[in-house]
């Protein structure tokens, strides 16, 4: 059965303890499984008391962070592959100190707006660190998800075969696609489709909504969503996304384009979101048994 989480950017915008302890505890409070917390400067992080406040909630965790032109690698730049490598090295580290199961994002690239497209070269030079890194992610049962986000944030992985090819170049069991329904109904064809065909590779999935605010209040067909992901058979995590102005600062604001408030309060945002999830999961599943129900006698 699909753990259901909620990205922590829902209710706070750093992780200092008094946030990490409100942000744990209204994830809990709502009835999520798990808590994405995100991870852009590892160090910020203070793994014991995430930990302990984890354990007291009752709740698992996910962890997520994308990669910074100065730790880009796929730039084709040893020196930013190195500090690329180290980054990455050192979000797994911390995940693993607080209890984390995954730790997802574009961790393929930069998170950024690229005027040039991707290399081959740069994309080998990706591969070869994710393989490295997944060495490190392997011996302490860490799952890593490279995420498919859309043109304006990565050049690298912007469409769900493109992550199934990056998976298979690397090799590892425990590097798997991370899918986001906002980036997929971007750029693919046909998202109920790509869902299908990522198949086993598919690690870990992002709900939300076309706009980024409630689920079911924007233009994505989210009934057609869930019933590809039950029909694939996905089991991992589901977790909800949805960024603000209300919470969300700099630099995530920039790079993301946060400009307008579409949600004023967090709880019912995220109250909403799980009760969504739940029903378009149940919808899919009694979808899924129509089939047997309905043969002929």
């Amino acid at each position: 059965m699909n753990k259901l989480g909620v990205h922590a950017l829902v209710w706070e915008k750093g992780w200092s303890h008094d946030e990490c302890a409100r942000a744990i505890a209204n994830t809990a409070k709502v009835g999520f499984d798990l808590i994405e917390i995100p991870a852009l400067d590892p160090a910020s992080i203070d793994a014991d008391f995430t930990r302990k406040q984890l354990e007291q909630a009752g709740i698992g965790a996910t962890s997520s962070l994308g990669l910074d032109a100065d730790t880009d690698i796929s730039s084709n730049d040893r020196e930013k592959e190195k500090r690329g490598q180290a980054r990455l090295e050192a979000a797994v580290a911390v995940a693993r100190d607080f209890g984390a199961t995954h730790v997802c994002g574009i961790l393929e690239s930069a998170f950024q707006k690229y005027a040039v497209p991707t290399t081959a070269e740069g994309v080998q030079r990706s591969v070869e660190v994710l393989q490295r890194v997944a060495e490190v992610a392997a011996r302490s049962n860490i799952t890593l998800g490279l995420e498919v986000v859309n043109r304006y944030e990565s050049n690298v992985l912007n469409t769900a075969s493109q992550a199934v090819e990056m998976c298979k170049r690397i090799g590892a069991p425990n590097v798997k696609v991370h899918l986001d329904v906002y980036h997929m109904n971007i750029e693919e064809s046909d998202i109920g489709q790509a869902i299908l065909e990522t198949g086993d590779h598919l690690g870990y999935f992002h709900t939300g909504d076309s706009h980024r605010g409630y689920m079911g209040s924007g233009s994505i067909d989210l009934a057609g969503v869930f019933r590809a992901v039950v029909k694939s058979g996905y089991a991992g995590p589901i977790t909800f996304e949805s960024f603000s102005s209300r919470i969300v600062g700099q630099p995530l604001e920039g790079i993301l384009g946060i400009w307008r408030n579409l949600w004023e309060d967090s709880h019912d945002l995220a109250a909403h979101a799980l009760m969504y999830t739940k029903a378009q999961l149940k919808a899919a599943q009694e979808a899924q048994k129509q089939a047997e129900r309905s043969r002929l006698l």
